[in-house]
């Protein structure tokens, strides 16, 4: 069935939040933007409904702007095979789980340019997405010719910069490659996001492992310790603040990382982090599970401690920790993961996650760790000002794109492979039980899924994004 296309539209007596406010409220879209948020029973809205194509019931339920996920990887190449969700399964359950935006990794192939990355990337793309999407780029290969190319990108509202202190012969950089990008950067105003693992050292202890005959999923961890997460973070700042250049570390892990990141703020720096799900919500134990059922947990960096996990929520709650994005990285157990049997450094480094972003968050809420207006902040309002999307996505404010969410905060559910729409045989969270759930979503005011029913389409359009809104 098709998604509904609806001039206008009223979504009734939910309680509104956004990152600054709560209240209880009608949200009318017209024209695919919203056109109002106004009191429920005001003339506004009673007028508006009279004309409206459709009014939905939102009675004892949240209305929230849809999740913006600024870290997925769909058909990523990653040494023998690819990420197993492609551009239209990975959107359809990001939808599913009420994110109505991505932004995913475009990467440039050594000796490529980075517009060839990117056309590669916009194919994949294009006409397959159910949500709308962006694109930062992965700098490989840094030289003058794609140092002139960030300038071109940047025009073209690519406004990210990955790179890489982390997979050496892959995608690593070295320091000097780094100043390069980020001197380019502090120039045009692009943002530069790092991989912040020492690299080098950590293939050292690699390969020591497994001279010993350590070889199971387990030893992924031990060889990527929290201290080579802090250093690379230390470094990577360090060469930030010399180029003056704002930096974005993604899916910071390690409470050592952290406090890295809270210096630099501290001092005035523009240093900004996020981190993900499975951080948040599993730790190290999970690799050293019975057999090799510990390589479904195998990423990088690698999941840490009890006390990292603590300080991680802390981080948010004082923000300097600013997103919460899922690093979507999904490889299926059999045949995928099943690579490194025998050697955990053939494992698939990635977890799935764009399905659950908002519902384990939203566990956080419920545990008094974050409030309300918090969750919606870190999963979709500070992500789209972050990355250059702001007001036309995350936010709920007259002229914004109409991506709503309509969340039922009393209905439970159990997180599983059977259940879940990620195209991945396994789940991180499998059994878990969470309160609260996604009904109904919107895109750009088409309803997309309808209480609980998918109807949407691949609609998704490319977004052309701004400067990042944080940076001084």
């Amino acid at each position: 069935m098709a998604s509904s296309k609806l001039a206008r539209l009223v979504i009734r007596g939910g309680t509104v939040i956004t990152a600054s406010s709560n209240q209880l409220a009608d949200v009318l879209v017209e024209d695919r933007v919203v056109a109002a948020v106004t009191a429920t029973g005001s003339d506004l809205s009673r007028n508006f409904s009279e004309a409206a194509d459709r009014v939905l019931d939102a009675t004892g339920r949240y209305v929230i702007p849809g999740g913006v996920d600024v870290h997925t990887h769909m058909e990523m190449p990653f040494g023998e095979t690819y990420t197993s969700d492609t551009f239209e399964t990975g959107t359809r359950a990001a939808i599913w789980g009420g994110t109505t935006t991505i932004v995913d990794f475009a990467i440039q192939s050594h000796g490529a340019s980075l517009q060839d990355g990117l056309e590669t990337w916009s194919r994949k793309a294009a006409g397959n997405c159910a949500t709308d999407y962006g694109f930062h780029m992965v700098l490989t290969d840094v030289n003058e010719s794609t140092l002139r190319e960030m300038d071109q990108l940047v025009e073209q509202g690519v406004t990210s910069f990955k790179m890489f202190m982390a997979y050496p012969g892959v995608f690593y950089s070295t320091d000097g490659q780094i100043l390069a990008a980020m001197q380019r950067a502090a120039g045009n105003g692009a943002l530069i996001q790092m991989h912040a693992e020492n690299g080098i050292a950590i293939d050292r202890l690699v390969t020591e492992a497994l001279a010993r005959g350590d070889v199971s999923p387990r030893f992924h961890g031990s060889t990527r310790p929290a201290a080579l997460e802090g250093e690379a973070t230390h470094r990577a700042i360090q060469l930030a603040r010399v180029s003056g250049s704002p930096l974005y570390i993604v899916h910071l892990s390690a409470e050592e990382a952290l406090a890295e990141v809270l210096d630099a703020r501290d001092r005035g720096q523009s240093v900004f982090a996020e981190t993900c799900p499975h951080y948040l919500f599993l730790t190290q134990h999970e690799m050293a599970r019975d057999g090799f059922d510990g390589a479904k947990f195998v990423c990088s960096p690698p999941l840490r401690s009890h006390d990292d996990q603590n300080a991680l929520w802390r981080g948010l709650v004082t923000d300097d920790l600013s997103v919460v994005a899922t690093d979507h990285c999904p490889f299926c157990f059999k045949e995928q993961k099943e690579l490194g049997r025998g050697d955990f450094s053939k494992i698939p480094n990635g977890v799935p996650g764009v399905e659950h972003r908002m519902d384990l968050l939203y566990q956080g809420v419920l545990q008094g760790k974050l409030t309300l207006s918090r969750w919606v902040e870190v999963t979709a309002t500070a992500p789209a000002r972050m990355f250059g999307l702001y007001p036309q996505k995350g936010s709920l404010q007259p002229g914004a794109d109409a991506d709503i969410v309509i969340y039922d905060p009393r209905t439970q559910a159990t997180i599983s492979a059977e259940t879940h729409h990620m195209s991945i045989d396994y789940s991180c969270y499998e059994g878990m039980t969470v309160m609260g759930q996604v009904e109904t979503v919107l895109l750009r005011g088409s309803v997309v899924l309808d209480k609980r029913q998918y109807v949407g389409t691949p609609s998704g359009r490319f977004i052309a994004r701004g400067l990042c809104q944080y940076a001084r």
